[in-house]
């Protein structure tokens, strides 16, 4: 392993924080002004399959590695996941408002 690979391997690790960080941060101020108090950590999994969609289809073509099992997920795959993920965002706001209205 070579010393550019190396920087590339840490290139794309810190790409993912960074954007993990800024989906995060994005999802909890929207959170925070809708008041969502309970419920939040569904956005936190929902930016985790967002990052793992991007991961799979697009940062890893881009490393160091060029061997075997680097494929992209089915197209269907990738719908659902990212689906799923646009559900999870938006469940704490309902389940909050639903909170609200029988308490």
């Amino acid at each position: 392993m070579t010393y550019e690979s190396l920087i590339r391997i840490d290139t794309h690790h810190i790409n993912i924080r960074i954007a993990g960080t800024i989906i995060s941060a994005i999802v909890n101020g929207i959170y925070i002004n809708i008041e969502v108090n309970q419920y939040g950590w569904l956005g936190s999994i929902a930016t985790l399959l967002l990052l793992f969609v991007w991961y799979r289809n697009k940062l890893q073509f881009s490393g160091w590695y060029s061997g075997k099992g680097k494929e992209k997920l089915p197209k269907m795959v990738s719908q659902i996941l990212i689906m799923c993920s646009l559900f999870l965002l938006g469940v704490p706001p309902v389940l909050s408002v639903l909170q609200m209205i029988f308490h």
